[in-house]
């Protein structure tokens, strides 16, 4: 791990703009062995589902509430990614969920404007006590769709959000008003960089028209304090077992070797999520 956690200086920064940049925090060969077993991961695939963006455009992702013994999980659990965590959310955190953003060369769809406490206000999360650390399996630049966030937006709170083609977007009207007020950045990244973000921050990206897939990792926290009222697709608290950064190419190293097998790791059966995932292809 080339960062480990983050800094008091990084968190107040997070704090003041909703997000914090940390360049490196894989290392090369860690990411190199992220991006490959992404990428011939038949599992991860058939879980995939499609979500259209309303302009004839639609991303593949896929997602999982357990962070299991894979390379994912590693990373998902790995101490300086959680302990960074646990620094902006002020205490202890547990795996709410994690993704894989599948942004394919020339098909890749756009992501609408939205917070991500905007979906999870209907799990029964009282407070956006959540953040997600973004991480770049691919390069991501503008040409290919990267990130794009509101600077500062989290301190609006939570805004209504509306169903724009398969995606639930923030309010058009409110958003375009936000915009003339509050910086727009585009977060170009390189592989293995690692963007924290607030669970209010509003973000989007644009459709890849380029030649160059813009496929990312994202991992997401919820306080432990912030425990929701009532069951849904996402787990309650559950204790979350930290790994030590070396873990990450113990288990990329493993993922490739004679003894390596996680072709049942993502099982519909075991997880809420795929499985709710699965119906929804299926339908």
């Amino acid at each position: 791990m080339a960062k480990g956690p983050i800094s008091q200086a990084q968190a107040a920064e997070y704090q003041e703009r909703g997000f914090i940049l940390v360049k490196g925090m894989l290392e090369p060969q860690e990411v190199s062995l992220l991006s490959r077993a992404a990428h011939e991961d038949r599992v991860l695939d058939q879980h995939s589902f499609g979500k259209g963006d309303g302009e004839g455009g639609s991303i593949r992702l896929s997602l999982w509430n357990h962070p299991t013994d894979t390379i994912y999980g590693a990373i998902a659990r790995c101490e300086s990614i959680v302990n960074s965590a646990e620094t902006l959310l002020g205490g202890e955190v547990y795996h709410y969920h994690s993704k894989m953003i599948m942004k394919d060369a020339k098909v890749g769809g756009a992501w609408a404007w939205h917070q991500d406490y905007g979906y999870w206000y209907q799990n029964g999360v009282l407070w956006p006590l959540l953040t997600s650390a973004f991480i770049a399996v691919d390069p991501a630049t503008r040409e290919n769709g990267c990130l794009q966030v509101i600077e500062g937006s989290h301190k609006l709170g939570r805004i209504e959000h509306v169903l724009t083609g398969d995606q639930a977007g923030a309010d058009r009207e409110r958003v375009d008003e936000i915009l003339k007020r509050l910086p727009l950045v585009y977060v170009e990244m390189d592989p293995g960089d690692a963007l924290f973000f607030d669970a209010n921050l509003l973000h989007r990206s644009d459709q890849n028209k380029s030649d160059h897939s813009r496929w990312s990792m994202i991992c997401c926290y919820n306080a432990a304090r912030n425990d929701p009222y009532k069951e849904s697709h996402h787990p309650r608290y559950t204790k979350l077992h930290k790994l030590p950064d070396s873990a990450i190419l113990e288990a990329g190293l493993k993922r490739f070797s004679e003894a390596g097998d996680d072709s049942g790791w993502l099982d519909p059966a075991k997880d809420a999520s795929a499985a709710s995932l699965s119906q929804t292809v299926q339908q």
